[in-house]
């Protein structure tokens, strides 16, 4: 939610009292998640139900809630204090601020009971929804508004991806074909949307040798990318922050791209070793032109989510503080379309493009085996882990 106050005198009024207040019209409510903790689950459930709320809160309440969110992501507020005359900036400022040495972990309890009591206050749950489905180790999946939600769920390892979280994808994404839903999203659980391939992939070599092993990943891959390319519905990513290796590439395959402005977007395949996957080697130049695309794909080149939205990878980006709020007020919107309608359109724009987006997957997947098999690969990957233990 825009953070939108009226006078100058109002909000310098209101930041020197949220120091030492917090929400003083709202009750928390205390559950049994209070007393043990409140996981990274709970916390992104709390997150999408913001976005529930029928009412904007006053202007102190929405303060406090960008206070404890950047609190819990973030830790104490660490940032130079903005100009006198940056009214705004200086009321969010002293909002986080007035947090002192509050840990993660309690900002993110006090950011669920708020939002929670919000919630509560209009006479909804006062308390997260569960996920619908608690068959996945590595994932959140949930259905709500006639949404799906794939949430990447290994917030603690920024969401790496492991060859478990790879098949449990593709499960999910069949599933999500098949459910009752408009529309798929994928996001990641914590600070950042996707760390890429975890690495350590490559570091466990099977007894029938490393020929075999990449023979696997190879066809895992395949199965993985062609997930994408297959799926019916709208699929639409979240990317809630930086984002890495295969979780950029496959975004050429999605309809949609919302990211905060504090996400980046990065392929540092040629430091690895590697070449591209998930499509991108066709998609990535068709989206931003060649010149843009050989920039990330061969030389490395980060983006910042402006960047990435100006060549087109994007959709749109939002600030990071109303960043969850916006979009899913949109998906929830985009839930009540006629799902038939978004199926039958979907596939209209993408049948010209299936066979060739199937031909440029196993090209670049075959391109691949050969790249983890090579003494060029291990060198560098084995490069990485060492310049990583010098840290």
């Amino acid at each position: 939610m825009a953070l939108k106050l009226g006078s100058w005198w109002r909000l310098v009024k209101l930041s020197r009292s949220l120091r030492f207040s917090s929400a003083p019209c709202l009750t928390f409510h205390t559950t049994a998640s209070s007393m043990m903790g409140v996981t990274m689950e709970q916390f992104e459930q709390a997150k999408n139900k913001l976005s529930h709320l029928k009412k904007e809160p006053g202007n102190d309440v929405k303060l406090k809630i960008y206070a404890l969110f950047k609190q819990a992501t973030q830790g104490p507020c660490d940032t130079p204090k903005p100009s006198m005359l940056d009214f705004v900036n200086k009321a969010k400022w002293d909002s986080w601020k007035s947090l002192g040495s509050t840990t993660p972990e309690e900002a993110r309890q006090q950011y669920c009971d708020l939002i929670g009591s919000l919630l509560a206050a209009e006479g909804g749950d006062s308390t997260p929804a569960s996920p619908a489905d608690s068959s996945y180790e590595t994932l959140l999946v949930s259905r709500e508004d006639n949404v799906t939600t794939i949430t990447l769920n290994r917030p603690l390892k920024k969401n790496a991806i492991t060859n478990q979280m790879y098949n449990e994808i593709i499960a999910a994404l069949e599933e999500a074909a098949k459910d009752e839903s408009a529309i798929t999203v994928f996001t990641g659980a914590g600070d950042f949307y996707c760390s890429g391939n975890d690495l350590t992939n490559f570091t466990k070599i099977p007894e029938d040798g490393i020929q075999e092993m990449a023979k696997r990943g190879g066809e895992l891959l395949r199965k993985y990318v062609k997930a994408y390319i297959d799926f019916p519905k709208p699929l639409v990513a979240v990317v809630n922050g930086p984002a890495v290796g295969i979780s950029v590439t496959v975004l050429g395959l999605f309809d949609l791209v919302y990211a905060t402005d504090r996400a980046t977007f990065h392929t540092p395949f040629s430091q690895l070793g590697q070449t591209a996957e998930g499509c991108s080697s066709y998609t990535f130049p068709k989206i931003m032109g060649p010149a843009k695309a050989n920039e990330m794909l061969l030389f490395n080149k980060k983006l910042t989510a402006a960047q990435a939205c100006d060549l087109g990878l994007v959709t749109e980006v939002f600030p990071d503080s109303s960043f969850q709020a916006e979009v899913w007020s949109r998906l929830k919107g985009y839930g009540k379309l006629p799902p038939n309608c978004l199926l039958f359109s979907k596939r209209l724009i993408r049948s010209t493009e299936t066979e060739r987006l199937h031909a440029v997957n196993d090209a670049e997947v075959e391109r691949l085996v050969e790249r983890w098999t090579s003494d060029e690969c291990f060198n560098a990957i084995m490069s990485f882990f060492q310049n990583k233990s010098k840290l």
